[in-house]
Formats: C-alpha cells, structure tokens, sequence
C-alpha cells in the first residue's frame, strides 16, 4: 500500500499533468452549410450550398469540420442531362459534386429538429462522429443557409418552417450549452462557440436573424422584410437557374483570396448593393464587440493548420524514488519503492491556428477544468500533509518513548 510520501509525489505528479493537459491552446473553424430546398427546379439552392461548400474547403477547412446538408440529390434527378453532376457557372467550369464530396445530412435527415438538435450537440450515442458539431469555447463558426423562406421563417423540405425565435434560441442554447469534458469525473466548461458568421440567401433573410440575442454574432443576409432574393443566371442545358445572386457575387469575391489573405468582412461588406442583388442585403453587428474591419474572412471561411512534431521526453525513466521513506519499516530503511520502467515517448505538439485576429486568443490559458482540477489536488496534497505530519509526530513520539 502506497505510503503518504508516495501519494504526495504522485499527486504532484498529477498536479503538473493537468496543468499540462488543459493550458494547451487550440483555435478551429467550422461550417455548417444547409441547403433547406428540395425539387429540381430549386437546383440553384443546391448549387448555392455545394459552391460554399466547395469554398471553404479550398480555403481551408477540412471535412472533418464541415457539416453538409442537403435536402434532395439534383446530380441524380433524372432531367439532369449531365448525371452526377452540379454546376453553378454558366460555363459549366467547375463540377461542385465531384467525386470527393461529403454530404453528412441528406433527403429527409434535413429537417428542422435535425438542425436544432445538431446546434444543440443534443444526439443520440449512435449518431456518427461526421454528423455531429464538435465545437468548444474557441471555435469560429460560419452557418450558411439557402432555400425558400418568408417573414421571419425559412422552409425546409416545402413541409416545415425554422423560425427566427427558432434559430435564436439554438444560438442560445449553444452558448449556454455546456461542454462535457473528462478526467477522472464530469466537468463542465465553455460554450459551443467562440464567435458565429451567420449568412442566409432566401426571400426576406434579414428578418431571420432578428431575434438573435447571444454574444459574439455576426449576421448577413441576401434581402429586407417584403422584399424576395433572385437568382442571377440560367443554364440553358440543365433547364433552370443555377446560382442566386447574393450567393454568387459573395462566391466571386471569396475566390479572389487565399488562406494567408488580410481581406475583412467589411472589405465583403462593401462589395454589396442594390445593383447587385436587386434588393438590399443586411448586416448585423451590433452583438460582435470588434469592428468588422478589424475581422479577416479567413476566420470564418478558411483554416490553416500547422503541426509540428517535437522530441521530448514526457517522462524521464531514470527518477529515483530513494528519497522515499517506507514508514512500516521498523529500522526507518530507506527503501526503493518499485515502478514499472516509463520509456521516453515522443510528444506529439499539434498547433490549429486560424489566420487572424483568432490569433489573439491562442495565449496559454488555464481553463475552468484545469482550475478546478488544480484545487482539488492542492486541497488533497495538503490533507495528506497534514495527516503525514501527525503520523511522523507519532513516530518521533514512539522513539523518544523507547530510547
């Protein structure tokens, strides 16, 4: 049995381990693109979606962080006269469907309580890894959605509707929400977000993000109250328009950038106008507390990771534990308590950074897990303390007694 000496080295042991564990930094990006619509002559929604999509993975963000939903399957509908395939240029430049696409959501998985609950991280055990937002207290987030929608209301699946109270109280929940995080017991700590872009294209998209009252949003949308969202071309092959115009005058200025660009959201901001769209886009900041000229786009639509991979011995295998004292021994031996041999292992450094002002808030910092975790091991080491000077008082006692 472990002696008090010895638990005091193991807990000083744990003690860094934490610290260790829980001041790592880490920042990530994620999107979550919805395309709500379904029917072929909504193809342009889908084309909208899938050309974001294909946008932010150029920039930089991985499918392992994106959640694509999509409500039907246009590459496959019959009347496509070029099968398998999705395009949103005239010219036909670009297939968006590819062969390496990952839809996560797709046909009646696209409803409006699957959304809610992905906001939410509310699933079930067997729901996969791919469909579920893994976000934390440091993720940027860029919700993208397109399809048909109204006065404070977007449809899915021409069934239901997601209102603006709806996504309101999602963005809520999330920053409300809690984050189960482990050691030996559940601790809570974090939202689901560090900072939200929330971008809509659909008739009257300004009035959806009305309602929204959680910190650190920012919000844009394709149209005013009563006013509709149009599409910009047609294909005259496939038969029906291809992109909307917000979508595609966004797409063009985002592909005139790189991962390393300094182009900011009011740079994008500023592109906008009437001309443009035929109806005048909105713009939300007054929940973000910097100004959007002081946002880069690449913190919400790119992602650049950097992994380096250092030599460094967690572990030195050679510690002496001599200075350890067996308080059973009799004679008050120094006594050599065995522990199985620890080899030197190679640490794995991984640094996500995001280009930008998310650089800000890589700083090493201790989170709420690793306070706790701190004070309770403190409070264990000075029990123990206390408890070992009492048992040595003891001793010292018993000695003078026989001398």
């Amino acid at each position: 049995m472990l002696q008090p000496r010895q638990l005091l080295l193991l807990l000083a042991l744990l003690l860094s381990h934490l610290v260790l564990l829980h001041a790592a930094p880490s920042t990530n990006n994620w999107a979550v693109l919805v395309c709500s619509s379904r029917f072929w002559f909504n193809y342009r929604h889908m084309a909208n979606t899938l050309a974001m999509y294909r946008t932010v993975k150029r920039l930089g963000i991985p499918d392992s962080q994106i959640i694509l939903m999509l409500a039907d399957d246009v590459a496959c509908n019959p009347r496509n006269p070029f099968a398998g395939t999705v395009y949103s240029n005239a010219d036909r430049r670009y297939d968006l469907y590819g062969t390496s696409i990952e839809v996560d959501y797709k046909g009646e998985e696209v409803s409006v309580e699957t959304f809610l609950r992905l906001l939410s991280g509310r699933f079930s055990e067997s729901t996969p890894v791919n469909k579920r937002l893994l976000t934390d207290e440091r993720s940027n987030i860029f919700i993208y959605m397109t399809g048909h929608g109204g006065d404070e209301f977007l449809k899915f699946q021409d069934s239901e509707e997601i209102s603006a109270f709806d996504l309101a109280d999602a963005l809520g929940a999330m920053w409300e929400k809690k984050r189960s995080v482990g050691c030996w017991f559940k601790l809570d700590e974090g939202p689901r977000y560090h900072e939200i872009l929330f971008m809509v294209d659909t008739c009257q998209a300004n009035t959806l993000y009305t309602k929204f009252y959680s910190p650190n949003i920012i919000a844009t949308g394709s149209s005013a109250k009563g006013e509709n969202s149009y599409s910009h071309h047609a294909d005259n092959d496939i038969g029906v328009a291809v992109t909307d115009r917000y979508t595609h005058h966004v797409l063009n200025y985002l592909e005139g950038i790189n991962k390393t660009s300094n182009a900011t959201l009011q740079d994008l901001f500023d592109t906008f106008s009437f001309e443009k769209f035929d109806s005048n886009a909105g713009i939300r900041t007054d929940l973000y507390p910097r100004p959007v000229s002081q946002v880069l786009l690449t913190d919400f639509f790119g992602g650049v990771a950097q992994v380096e991979i250092s030599t460094e011995e967690e572990f030195d295998s050679s510690i002496e534990l001599n200075d350890i004292i067996d308080d059973s021994n009799s004679e008050n031996e120094v006594v050599p308590v065995p522990l199985p041999s620890i080899p030197p292992r190679r640490r794995l450094s991984t640094s996500i950074t995001s280009t930008g002002s998310e650089k800000a808030y890589k700083g090493e910092t201790i989170r709420p897990c690793s306070v706790l975790a701190v004070v309770l091991v403190l409070v264990g080491l000075q029990v123990l303390a206390s408890k070992f000077g009492q048992a040595s008082g003891d001793t010292e006692g018993v000695k003078t007694k026989v001398s």
